[in-house]
């Protein structure tokens, strides 16, 4: 009785997420696919490192809505989505999930953790200082680092293109997952993974 229970628990109690497998095999003990019917740990794991991994990987993606992060070392554009609500941040991302079933008529967890897939670089430059002088050195991302980018990208791609706009957050966030999904330039994840790689190509 307990193990059909817990079988029958959906994402946000609607999306059901059996059957959906992470195929990149390098970060694929990193994304956890086990369901929630409410993402949220209240950061209870948050002094274990690495205990992320094991976070329900939509959970990631709310608390990313919560701080997107910095943009070329500056506090990246405010709005008033970006407060620390928690609950704001639920609200986002359930009707972003929404849209993106909307759109591509399929299971939105399973467009999203592919489009992780996708945008998740797998290289990145570091600055190395020899002789006093700095050289630019091409480096494998950690795939722990590589999902953090990822999600980081996607929140700060749907932020920047609703700020200052009529354009929902909601619909920023659906368009650039979709996007991510279908490998498209228009999304900034895929956008970034592609100048990370050329630029770690180029510094070999």
């Amino acid at each position: 009785m307990a193990t059909e229970a817990k079988a029958n628990i959906k994402a946000f109690n609607t999306w059901n997420t059996e059957g959906i497998a992470v195929d990149d095999p390098g970060i694929k003990p990193y994304v956890t696919i086990q369901p929630r019917y409410v993402p949220k740990t209240g950061g209870r794991y948050a002094g274990k490192d690495f205990y992320k991994s094991k976070t329900f990987i939509v959970e990631r993606l709310i608390n990313k809505v919560m701080v997107p992060g910095h943009k070329s070392k500056k506090h990246f554009r405010t709005s008033g989505h970006m407060t620390g609500k928690a609950n704001t941040a639920y609200q986002i991302v359930f009707n972003a999930f929404k849209k993106i079933e909307a759109k591509t008529k399929k299971n939105p967890i399973e467009v999203y953790v592919k489009a992780i897939e996708n945008a998740a670089p797998r290289e990145e430059i570091i600055t190395i200082e020899y002789g006093g002088a700095r050289y630019p050195k091409a480096v494998e991302c950690a795939p722990q680092r590589r999902i953090d980018l990822t999600l980081r990208y996607f929140t700060q791609g749907a932020f920047q293109k609703s700020f200052n706009t009529k354009k929902h957050i909601e619909d920023c966030l659906a368009d650039e997952i979709v996007n991510a999904y279908h490998s498209s330039q228009n999304s900034l994840a895929i956008a970034k993974k592609l100048e990370l790689e050329r630029q770690a190509d180029a510094s070999r």
